[in-house]
């Protein structure tokens, strides 16, 4: 792991390790990807201004996110794929993030089950809730995190429609999964991953499943295709999360909005914070990427609600510009997926080290001691249309 410099190496190893239908699953965006690259092209247009001899001796990154202090500017954000990358992926991840004192985030299509992560995990834990057609599920789901002692919960809410990934159907990775002679020689071309992942699953707890979801509805999934239920609802709305709001106790965080206007809808159905997001460019194609929307929405929320943001994070330099920007912390989603496919824990830890380093660089050469620090002085306000930041 020493070997490894930067995140894009953690990429170039998941890379090779992984089949290429699950890579492209956690890698790719959707459709022409536009907004994928577009996540990632934004910060190369804005550009950061350093400030010198103000002494720096004194750095660190701790950040105060619903009352409790973390130890970087960071969280893991919800991804469903961990426990396919690395033999109970999830945990490992967890661990890397309790060894680095920031949250993880479980999701609900997670591979693990809440209470073997907060057992064999513990740190701070959150909960990622997709709201299915029968809430009654939902709302069962939701009080058992809270017995679990997950501290907030955080609520997905743009992705009640079917993304248009067609990398996922070419790979016939779909549900239910369509067999080809190219992607089963794919898979017996990755060797390492089918026995220390799959065939681990497949001797100890069987073929891998959504450990979260509850019996009955987990019987339904793995019966036939034309009898699976449709989970998610397209009739969702804002009393649905007035709803949430009355039965979990603790911090409620709405995640996956792009404009002021849902902001401010969000807290005044009692959420406390909201992540802003396009899903990491893996939803609704030319959407524009969370950077590009974030000074508005904080100028609109920015005193009532916790504002984070996720999508394309892979160096230190692109968490400043957040946090400048108006963010209270970064959520890193394929990325520490990157981490887990090289190493598993040890992967995540060295990502997880990566943006500490980068960081710590960062706020040095910005003349800043603590990431509270950074405001909109340190960028250049940039030419293109797109990154002037008013």
């Amino acid at each position: 792991m020493n070997s490894i410099y930067n995140t894009h190496d953690l990429r170039d190893i998941a890379k090779k390790r992984l089949p290429k239908l699950i890579f492209d699953f956690i890698d790719r965006g959707t459709e022409d990807e536009v907004s994928w690259h577009n996540n990632y092209s934004i910060f190369q247009r804005i550009k950061l201004k350093p400030q010198v001899l103000v002494g720096v001796a004194n750095r660190h990154q701790r950040v105060e996110l619903f009352g409790k202090t973390y130890q970087m500017p960071l969280a893991i954000a919800p991804t469903g794929s961990a426990g396919l990358l690395w033999y109970q992926g999830e945990i490992a991840l967890a661990r890397a993030a309790a060894a680095a004192g920031i949250p993880f985030t479980l999701a609900t299509n997670s591979l693990t089950a809440m209470e073997q992560v907060q057992e064999q995990a513990g740190g701070s834990l959150w909960f990622q809730l997709y709201l299915w057609r029968d809430q009654k599920m939902s709302h069962a789901l939701v009080k058992r995190a809270e017995a679990a002692g997950y501290e907030a919960l955080i609520v997905t809410v743009d992705s009640i429609i079917p993304a248009n990934r067609e990398h996922n159907l070419r790979n016939g990775f779909t549900k239910p999964f369509t067999f080809s002679v190219r992607n089963v020689t794919d898979v017996m071309m990755h060797p390492t991953w089918f026995f220390t992942v799959l065939a681990r699953y497949l001797v100890t707890v069987g073929m891998p499943q959504f450990e979260n979801y509850p019996p009955e509805l987990k019987a339904a999934l793995l019966g036939k295709a034309t009898a699976r239920p449709k989970l998610k609802s397209e009739a969702l709305n804002w009393d649905d999360l007035r709803a949430l709001r009355k039965i979990w106790p603790h911090p409620l965080i709405v995640k996956g909005l792009l404009n002021s206007r849902d902001a401010k809808l969000a807290a005044n159905c009692g959420a406390d914070g909201i992540v802003v997001s396009n899903h990491g460019g893996r939803n609704l194609d030319t959407a524009v990427a969370p950077i590009e929307v974030l000074p508005e929405i904080v100028d609109a929320v920015g005193k009532n609600l916790t504002v984070l943001i996720d999508s394309g994070y892979r160096r230190g330099t692109d968490v400043a510009k957040a946090l400048a920007l108006g963010a209270k912390s970064v959520m890193l989603g394929k990325t520490a997926l990157y981490g887990i496919a090289a190493g598993g824990e040890a992967g995540a830890n060295r990502m997880l080290a990566i943006f500490r380093e980068e960081i710590d660089r960062v706020l040095g050469m910005l003349g800043c001691n603590s990431v509270a620090d950074l405001i909109l002085k340190h960028l250049h306000r940039c030419a293109v249309e797109e990154c002037d930041f008013k």
